[in-house]
């Protein structure tokens, strides 16, 4: 078993970790202070995350990855804990699948409406090829605005090799949908199929469109297609980070008929240092340690910055776009006084 560098993101970034092959699953390692291994896309790898814990453990511990705790998670819908290892309730935002009609029934008044207005107001969602013109329709999504959520938007202004590169993973066991409004491309979503579940892994649309409600149009049409593909479960990333259910996700995925589900989530110690961590329950990090309201107060601060550099950017493309229509203006008055001479 040896050390190699896998490429992987974080935070919209490219960035090199430690790896290595352990039962033909790359397991990577963080260059943080406390070295934490995982299986790479555990979410999305096919069959047992780990086969056989205790020799896939065993065969960490004699390799040269040099991590302090080893962390993985059982698949859905399998959630009863079964392995003798330390364990915290990890959670996930589901939709139970059966059929369309059941779904669309249990939903509130105010979602439906928003996934008729979509119709109304001409947007269409349909299954897209992934192709070129496709991905391009993706970079104008993307180059909409340097801000999403009250912070910078990791993919704002990529070149295209990147966006193509970031939204083909797992090309053969991935659905694209495309909302389109007219021939432009309003936004997409993409999930991929781990077994019977289907897993989100891009949603997003124009800000310019919000009234049209895309959004919940995509999500509507990703339940009928998993539906149609005989899913068991559609899966939107984490519920309720850092255990905090107030944030504004939270809410837009409870009105889109995702709940939570909890899983069990494994922590083995590798080392001394991955001991006393554990023991000292700092294993997650500072931000974990910081009480939820001064995180929230926190990224109140953060959100207001964001949205003052936003006006500012929006006033000064207005300022240099208002110049360029004076000096165009300037220039046809000229044109014209010279022709009369």
């Amino acid at each position: 078993m040896t050390v190699k560098y896998t490429e992987t993101r974080v935070k919209g970034k490219n960035i090199k970790v430690p790896s290595t092959q352990i039962n033909n699953r790359t397991v990577m390692a963080t260059n943080t202070w406390l070295k934490m291994a995982a299986v790479q896309d555990e979410e999305l790898v096919e069959g047992e995350v780990v086969n056989n814990p205790e020799v896939f453990i065993g065969a960490l511990k004699k390799g040269i990855l040099k991590a302090d705790i080893f962390t993985f998670a059982q698949h859905l819908p399998d959630i009863t804990p079964k392995h003798r290892y330390y364990f915290e309730w990890d959670n996930v935002a589901v939709i139970p699948i059966t059929t369309f009609k059941d779904w669309w029934m249990k939903q509130s008044h105010s979602l439906r409406r928003d996934v008729k207005r979509a119709e109304k107001r001409g947007v269409v969602v349909r299954v897209v090829e992934f192709n070129d013109e496709f991905v391009r329709g993706i970079m104008e999504i993307y180059n909409e605005t340097p801000l999403r959520q009250g912070r910078p938007f990791w993919h704002y202004r990529k070149d295209f090799d990147s966006v193509r590169m970031e939204t083909s993973t797992y090309l053969e066991r991935s659905e694209f949908l495309g909302a389109y409004c007219g021939d432009e491309l309003i936004g997409f979503l993409k999930f991929v199929r781990v077994g019977r579940l289907a897993r989100l892994m891009f949603i997003i649309s124009k800000m310019a469109h919000y009234d049209k409600r895309p959004t919940n149009a995509l999500i509507a049409k990703a339940v009928d297609l998993c539906a149609q593909r005989e899913c068991s479960h559609l899966t939107y990333g984490t519920f309720a980070y850092d255990n905090d259910a107030s944030t504004s996700l939270v809410a837009f995925k409870r009105r889109n008929g995702f709940e939570q589900l909890d899983f069990p989530r494994y922590f083995v110690p590798l080392t001394m240092k991955g001991k006393l961590c554990l023991k000292l329950k700092c294993h997650h990090g500072i931000k974990r340690m910081i009480p939820i309201k001064l995180l929230n107060l926190a990224r109140g601060a953060r959100t207001k910055l964001c949205e003052e550099f936003r006006r500012k950017l929006k006033s000064t493309a207005e300022a240099e776009s208002s110049a360029v229509r004076g000096s165009s203006q300037t220039k046809q008055t000229d044109h014209v006084a010279d022709g009369a001479c």
